[in-house]
């Protein structure tokens, strides 16, 4: 009798996998109504990802009508899209520190309200469960109305600078510009005191990097020729000549910046760097026009 049993309990969990396996099999794999995305961008310092769904329009009237005026609306499909930030940053001149967020708006025909939500295990809208004590922050952004149409949503990031960026939601003709910025300047500038200014041992590169610094943002142009002549003294680089020459052409030495020009060109020319050797002599051009 026990055999019997056994044999019999065998049997039964074989069907049991074997129905398993035909209703898996009986599955259609299909694609996804509103597909998933995850966009990440650099921006100054740290990293933006938003991770959202894609809904099309398909032919509806979105704005005013499936997205209504007015009323919270989830800013995508599915789950609660999501703003990380590995940095504090600001958004429209709104402190948001560094972490994770639901994004939410309210559209409106002449103005949207951007919400970062501290909550991001919602679904959809939150429902009764949304708390507007829970936001972080919310302001008034104007949208803009585009030429072409977006069929499918889309978030993404433009206008990028060494400490901002745009980001854009879209959809329908519809834009909705968020400006982001972070603060870049500071961080930049004690590391350069603490490493170049109170180091020891700097080397070249640090001293390049600290003197394109300062002369790509209109800092002090006689510490950053001081730095990159240093740079240059230990290892010469046809860039770092390059950098060098631009930097002197600033302080008007054009003397100075046509002899380091050249020597950048020769050590280009060896390197078989013809970008180089093209950058210095449009430099070369634009100081014999200033002589």
């Amino acid at each position: 009798m026990k055999k019997i049993l056994s044999l019999n309990m065998v049997w039964a969990v074989a069907l049991a996998v074997f129905l398993m396996g035909a209703e898996a099999s009986a599955q259609i794999k299909m694609p996804a109504a509103s597909p998933s995305a995850t966009v990440k961008q650099a921006v100054g310092l740290g990293d933006i990802t938003v991770e959202y769904s894609r809904p099309s329009t398909k032919g509806r009237k979105i704005f005013g009508d499936l997205a209504p005026y007015g009323k919270l609306w989830r800013t995508g499909a599915n789950a609660a899209t999501k703003l990380t930030f590995s940095d504090d940053v600001m958004l429209e001149g709104n402190k948001v520190p560094a972490g994770q967020y639901a994004l939410y708006t309210i559209p409106g025909e002449k103005e949207w309200t951007v919400i970062i939500h501290k909550n991001t295990k919602l679904w959809g809208d939150g429902g009764k469960d949304y708390k507007p004590e829970e936001d972080q922050v919310r302001f008034k952004v104007t949208p803009k109305r585009l030429s072409d149409k977006v069929e499918t949503f889309t978030i993404g990031f433009s206008n990028l600078t060494n400490n901002s960026a745009v980001m854009q939601i879209m959809w329908e003709n519809t834009l909705v510009p968020v400006k982001i910025t972070t603060d870049v300047d500071s961080r930049v500038m004690a590391q350069i005191q603490e490493k170049v200014v109170n180091g020891t041992n700097v080397s070249p590169a640090l001293y390049a990097a600290a003197a394109s610094y300062y002369a790509d943002n209109n800092k002090d142009l006689k510490q950053a020729l001081t730095w990159m002549k240093q740079a240059n003294e230990k290892d010469p680089k046809f860039w770092t000549l390059h950098q060098q020459a631009k930097i002197q052409a600033k302080l008007n030495d054009f003397k100075g910046a046509t002899a380091t020009a050249q020597k950048s060109i020769e050590l280009a020319k060896k390197e078989n760097n013809s970008d180089y050797v093209a950058l210095n002599e449009k430099l070369l051009a634009e100081i014999k026009n200033k002589k």
